[in-house]
């Protein structure tokens, strides 16, 4: 195979794949107008159906003008030799291969993000204004660009550096040490995210003695389930969109609620929904989520170390120097069937994971408030309720809802 060849088989696979996008967000578009299923009918009336339709089809059109402009983009990129001219930008800094590295990605995620930051910016303060749902300051704005800057120079640079200095002083084999530090990191991340990252853009304070808190407890108390860090999250500083998640294990296990959750939703709803949450816990899903992570990573580092020393990546994107880094955006892009084939096995897996927490939360406290609490995320949010089959099997890591409150409704 020649540099050549290689080139056009990734130019083709950005092609393919935007192909198959705009094919599935196409097909899901048509079925905008389907008519309502009878056990969805009580979640908008006509005038929020209306409002929910508009916004559906207002994200669609916004979404073919921002991917068709990122494909134009990225393909004069590759046809204009922009990795080689910052490939060469980034040599003329250093002769270190580390910094090389660190300067190289700098450079493309900069001018990517800067880029892109516009679109971001008419999403937030043109579409989510005009339905509703903004709540972010321009300042705001800012200064999440701005940390969100800062915590990539940091953690990403880091992490970035530590894996080319793996690769400079091990070889092939730094794909072991690289797989070794990820699953550790992960690990950490996974106890201690609540506590580190999520304070750097968000308040978080312990949920307030009440009835809510009370009936937390009782719930937990009931499954055998030890919950006394229950925290709420000001995320209606940015959106009215209301949300919680599980995070952490063992000790460091706690449940984090949006405040926008706790407005929009009875306190039956919101133990409902935690009772979901437990489910995942309880069914050993985040343990489960974890180890998949991890193994996928190993496999895919392995592959990467039996092709990132082939010249040819480097070559294809128009660099005579064999580089690790270049061969990195290569091989990233070679790689993407293979991550969309085991994205596909994790999002069925999570669907299969949500039955099973929802069905743990409607045998061990209720169904019925479960399924309100559902209709009424879905309907604050404007959700489609009716998508195209195909797209929820592509992208959806959970069931419809009208999957959710079928399965909800069974005895």
């Amino acid at each position: 195979m020649t540099a050549t060849t290689l080139f056009y088989i990734i130019i083709s696979l950005l092609i393919i794949s935007f192909i198959i996008d705009k094919i599935l967000d196409a097909l899901n578009a048509k079925h905008y107008d389907d008519a309502i299923p009878e056990a969805l009918s009580d979640v908008y009336d006509e005038e929020e159906y209306n409002k929910s339709q508009r916004y559906k089809k207002t994200n669609y059109k916004f979404g073919l003008l921002t991917s068709t402009f990122s494909l134009i983009l990225t393909l004069a990129f590759f046809f204009l030799d922009g990795f080689a001219y910052v490939d060469t930008l980034a040599r003329e800094s250093s002769s270190n291969p580390i910094v090389i590295t660190l300067i190289f990605f700098g450079i493309i995620m900069l001018g990517s993000d800067m880029l892109t930051t516009p679109f971001s910016y008419y999403k937030t303060f043109v579409i989510e204004e005009r339905f509703g749902f903004n709540k972010t300051t321009k300042l705001t704005f800012l200064v999440d660009k701005l940390k969100g800057w800062l915590m990539l120079i940091i953690v990403g640079g880091g992490i970035l550096a530590l894996i080319t200095w793996f690769y400079q002083t091990t070889g092939n084999v730094f794909w072991v040490y690289t797989w070794l530090f990820i699953a550790v990191f992960t690990l950490f991340m996974n106890l201690f995210y609540s506590k580190l990252i999520v304070p750097i853009f968000n308040k978080q304070s312990q949920l307030e003695p009440g009835d809510l808190r009370t009936q937390i407890s009782n719930y937990a108390q009931t499954v055998g389930f030890n919950l006394d860090k229950i925290f709420v999250i000001d995320g209606s500083k940015r959106s009215t969109k209301a949300n919680a998640y599980f995070s952490g294990f063992g000790n460091q296990k706690q449940v984090t609620l949006y405040d926008t959750l706790i407005s929009d939703l009875d306190p039956e709803e919101i133990v409902a929904v935690l009772a979901h949450e437990v489910g995942h816990y309880k069914k050993k899903h985040i343990i489960f989520n974890l180890f998949a992570s991890i193994v996928l990573t190993g496999i895919t580092l392995y592959i990467l170390s039996l092709l990132i020393s082939n010249p040819l990546l480097s070559e294809a994107l128009g660099v005579s120097t064999p580089s690790f880094h270049i061969g990195l955006i290569a091989f990233g892009i070679l790689y993407s069937p293979i991550s969309e084939l085991t994205g596909l096995i994790m999002n069925w897996f999570s669907r299969v994971f949500e039955y099973q927490a929802d069905d743990y939360a409607k045998n061990t406290y209720k169904a019925e408030p479960l399924i309100s609490g559902l209709k009424k995320l879905s309907k604050n949010s404007l959700s489609n309720l009716t998508p195209h089959p195909a797209y929820v099997f592509m992208y959806y890591s959970h069931p419809t809802l009208l999957q959710r409150v079928l399965n909800l409704k069974k005895k």
